[in-house]
């Protein structure tokens, strides 16, 4: 079910679901762009699923979309993307900007960033900008704002994360202190038309905060970032800089041009088509299953995965004595709020939510034969769950099994933040390499009924 819901949202797949092209347009879904509006594609892009949304968009270039008369049609580009996700395509260069697992800025990116907003400074009125945006684009795209380094931005970003701050509140501030997020690429496009397709890592698809709204227009202000440092470190132990800059463009604030108005932008996937397409495999394999995507972050991790424990044990209980078996799967993107880094282990959202559910169990005190009915699976669809290698993790009765076979200790496991050491010993690590995608997080809690048996009086 998880892998169906992840093939659902692979960026070359949406791609090519979502292009066609006649003699007179060239069609996104239900947009037509007129083909003799360019003579030329100029690509650009960031993130975890642009790669592959790259390799979906070359493939239907050449395939589909020559010139009008008849030549291969003009292409070229830059995208962004993490370690091992080159692709050797036409025209576009494919740069691995940051270590795979370590979703934070470099100076890689920002080379990379620079050549992006050159590109787009320099399109021209016949070109057409395809903008290829997935989740992980805010680390990947990069330009700090004048006086904001490197390590200031990577100061702020590790933490606000280690503060429980959610995506929004991340980004609000990201966007403030760059010259390319909050619509600076928008800002950068003084000529050509701006076409921007995205995959959505942001429950709720606001625009302006997948990767941190790079090529549309900003709805937040440096008052509101302002607000947000003001939340999360009240102490001011910030750099000044990150202060000062926020500061200075609260009073200085950037004017929108007309230019902003020459745009579009089309999410084609996004968290809950992940969770319908796991839905329909659910139901294909026999499941009842009920689906549920949140529309905004649900705060912590912790709380998530106790909610879920109760959803389980729920069904655990509803039908005793009915052979069924019943599916429930969600969607979303919790929090956590890291421990002191001299006693933190290893781990991410998912793992915490999944230990976090599965404390919850033993509170609850299930049978042996519960715990055999039952399995729940956390995990990021984009294959990374925090620094570890892992999607994030399970726990089902053979697990649990091997859990009180080791005496291990999950009230401190989730104390340090350490569930990638602690499900790694007992199998229980959701283990599938970058997907070529992000749509946040998947959920999936599984329970089977015994069948009710027939009794029949005896003799006597």
């Amino acid at each position: 079910m998880f892998a169906r819901g992840v093939d659902a949202v692979l960026g070359d797949r949406l791609l090519l679901n979502s292009l066609s092209a006649d003699a007179t347009h060239l069609w996104v879904g239900d947009l037509a762009i007129p083909r003799d509006s360019f003579d030329r594609l100029v690509v650009i892009g960031a993130g975890k699923a642009s790669a592959a949304m790259a390799a979906g968009l070359s493939q239907f270039i050449q395939s589909q979309l020559p010139t009008l008369t008849g030549q291969p049609m003009p292409v070229i580009g830059h995208v962004n993307v993490p370690e091992g996700c080159f692709r050797d395509l036409p025209g576009i260069t494919i740069q691995e900007a940051r270590p795979a697992g370590v979703n934070e800025p470099t100076e890689a990116a920002i080379q990379g960033t620079d050549r992006i907003l050159e590109l787009v400074s320099n399109a021209g009125p016949r070109d057409l900008v395809i903008g290829l945006i997935s989740g992980g684009g805010s680390a990947l795209l990069c330009r700090p704002s004048p006086g904001i380094s490197l390590t200031d931005k990577l100061t702020v970003t590790r933490w606000l994360s280690s503060h429980g701050a959610d995506i929004v509140a991340l980004n609000t501030v990201r966007k403030h202190l760059s010259d390319v997020k909050g619509g600076g690429l928008l800002r950068a496009n003084r000529h050509a038309q701006l076409l921007t397709l995205v995959l959505s890592d942001v429950l709720g698809d606001p625009l302006d905060l997948i990767a941190s709204g790079p090529t549309v227009p900003d709805r937040s202000t440096p008052q509101d970032a302002l607000s947000v440092l003001q939340r999360f470190d009240p102490e001011q132990q910030l750099p000044s800089s990150i202060w000062n800059r926020l500061r200075h463009a609260a009073d200085h604030p950037i004017a929108t041009t007309a230019d902003e108005d020459h745009h579009q932008t089309i999410v084609l996937g996004n968290n809950a088509v992940a969770v319908d397409a796991a839905g329909i495999e659910a139901e294909a394999r026999g499941y009842n299953h009920v689906m549920h995507c949140h529309r905004e972050s649900e705060g912590d991790a912790e709380v998530a995965g106790r909610h879920l424990a109760d959803l389980t044990h729920a069904m655990l209980m509803a039908a005793p004595n009915v052979h069924r078996q019943d599916a429930l799967l969600s969607g979303g993107e919790p929090t956590v709020s890291l421990a002191d880094a001299s006693i933190r282990g290893v781990g991410g959202r998912n793992g915490q939510l999944v230990l976090a559910a599965y404390a919850r169990l033993l509170e609850i005190g299930l049978t042996d034969d519960q715990w055999s009915r039952l399995a729940i699976l956390s995990g990021g669809t984009d294959g990374e769950d925090g620094p570890s290698e892992a999607a994030g993790g399970m726990v089902n009765g053979e697990i649990h099994r091997r859990i009180q076979e080791q005496n291990l200790d999950v009230h401190d496991t989730l104390r340090r933040n350490d569930s990638h050491g602690f499900l790694r010993r007992v199998g229980g690590l959701l283990l599938t390499g970058p997907t070529g995608t992000n749509v946040c997080d998947l959920r999936i809690a599984l329970v089977d009924h015994p069948q009710h048996r027939r009794h029949t009086p005896s003799a006597s």
